[in-house]
């Protein structure tokens, strides 16, 4: 007898539900990875992803090789696939943790009703990947929240779960399983783009938990000042982590907590609650796409649905370039092209310029971002981009337009972020950093800069894009 444990979004050891209870079950353990490249197009990773998959299953593999079970790595259908391990096997179940997302969710389905007829046990686990269960929240009418602060106000009173162990050993089949390589999924690019990638990132449950110590040892201290102002290592930086399961929230607050009782020091559990509530805001993203499937492609607020996006592949091009003549703009969008990463105050800037100073469709800038981020998360990507677009719940109003220029000045005021992702500004005396066509001859002939050869001018000016975008919106709320 064997037991499959299928792992689908944790790819970690620690705080394992599946395989800490196939674990204990002293049966031999079969790990599995399912590579499913006929599935839904939307599920499909994007290349930045593909890349940070590569290195967390070879890191994975190690790890589970370590404890004595190989993984196990295959190509296709979970339906498909499972079922001829568990006959193969003679399993007596096979674990793994349930999936929030509407694809997953559909695949749990098929899958359990399929291990089922055929007799095979399956014992499913709420994901530790999340610190809730999204069914398990509801206000006081019995309907999902649509609104953060009362969902937050909920879900963080609810009582915390310890973290499990990771197991000590594993006794693996006696059979050995036929399976492929790692390489064989092709996951990394056929021309090398990701030398930047490789430069900021340790992908890997390892990699997860220096970064962890890094943060806390750090940055929390001052994370809720710090976190805003991206030239500074002021923000975890954990997202491609937790978006790949290599670290579970429950680790990370049981960490923080620890080091907090610890300490003893007001600041830094101050410091530590605001990070929590960034944790739970993520939450908040699983917990609507559980709720309200069809946000990942049409507005929640419907009256969205007839608002007057502009076809300008043009623009949008420029914008994915990082060439829209807006340095902050441009330093974020250059930023995520090197690293796959863009830190969170400038995603916004950068988010609201494509739908409100272009009037581009959210969808389109969800689509980039969905190739391009290494921490893409169907959830989290989708409330960001709603959010900033006004159409989403708890969004912020349409008529919020941000200011790159007064962004930039407040965020990054003597340009470090800008020169370190836009070089050829970096010349630029700070005050015209944020606005070098406003910077004189003299100046711009210092720096060596030709505004709209080395450098374009601005795609829009911010004022007309501003009255724009506020008489879109005007036509959207007189229907």
């Amino acid at each position: 007898m064997t037991n499959i444990v299928w792992l689908r979004q944790e790819l970690r050891i620690e705080d394992n539900p599946a395989l800490y209870s196939a674990a204990r079950e002293k049966a031999p353990v079969l790990p599995v990875y399912l590579w499913q490249p006929d599935s839904d197009a939307s599920a499909m990773p994007g290349g930045a992803s593909k890349w940070w998959l590569h290195y967390s299953l070879t890191a994975l593999e190690k790890a589970l090789a370590a404890l004595g079970a190989p993984l196990l790595i295959r190509a296709g259908a979970p339906e498909t696939e499972l079922p001829k391990l568990a006959a193969a096997y003679n399993a007596d179940a096979v674990f793994w943790s349930r999936a929030y997302d509407p694809i997953g969710g559909a695949q749990d389905d098929r899958l359990a009703e399929t291990l089922q007829r055929a007799g095979v046990a399956c014992r499913i686990f709420a994901a530790a990947t999340h610190l809730i269960n999204p069914d398990t929240v509801m206000n006081g009418a019995g309907t999902p929240y649509k609104v953060f602060t009362p969902f937050w106000k909920t879900a963080s009173a609810m009582p915390a779960i310890k973290p499990l162990p990771a197991p000590t050993r594993l006794v693996p089949p006696r059979k050995k399983p036929a399976g492929v390589t790692v390489n064989a999924l092709k996951l990394l690019p056929e021309h090398d783009w990701a030398a930047g990638l490789r430069d900021a990132w340790t992908p890997g449950e390892e990699g997860a938990t220096a970064q962890l110590e890094r943060f806390v040892d750090s940055a929390l201290a001052t994370y809720e000042e710090a976190r805003d102002y991206p030239a500074q290592q002021g923000v975890s930086r954990l997202s491609p982590h937790l978006r790949f399961g290599e670290i579970s929230p429950r680790v990370i607050t049981a960490v923080i907590d620890s080091v907090c009782t610890e300490r003893r020091d007001p600041q830094l559990t101050h410091n530590a609650g605001v990070y929590l509530r960034q944790l739970f805001w993520r939450e908040f993203g699983v917990y609507l796409l559980r709720h309200f499937p069809a946000m990942t492609h049409a507005p929640m607020r419907p009256e969205f649905a007839r608002f007057p996006w502009r076809n300008d592949d043009d623009a949008l091009k420029q914008w994915q370039r990082g060439l829209t003549g807006y340095p902050i703009v441009d330093a974020g969008m250059r930023e995520l092209w090197r690293t796959g990463w863009m830190h969170n105050r400038v995603r916004m800037i950068a988010a609201s310029f494509l739908v409100k100073h272009l009037l581009l469709p959210w969808q389109s800038g969800a689509a980039w971002f969905w190739d391009t981020l290494v921490d893409a998360d169907i959830a989290n990507n989708t409330l960001g981009w709603q959010w900033v677009g006004g159409c989403g719940p708890d969004a912020a109003p349409y008529f919020r337009i941000f200011n790159p220029i007064k962004q930039g000045e407040r965020y990054d005021a003597t340009g470090a972020y800008v020169r370190q992702w836009v070089p050829e500004l970096a010349p630029l005396d700070d005050k015209h950093i944020h606005t070098p066509w406003l910077a004189s001859k003299t100046a711009l002939n210092e720096a060596n800069i030709v505004l709209g050869e080395t450098y374009p001018l601005p795609l829009v000016d911010h004022q007309e894009a501003r009255k724009r975008a506020l008489d879109a919106y005007a036509f959207v709320r007189q229907g």
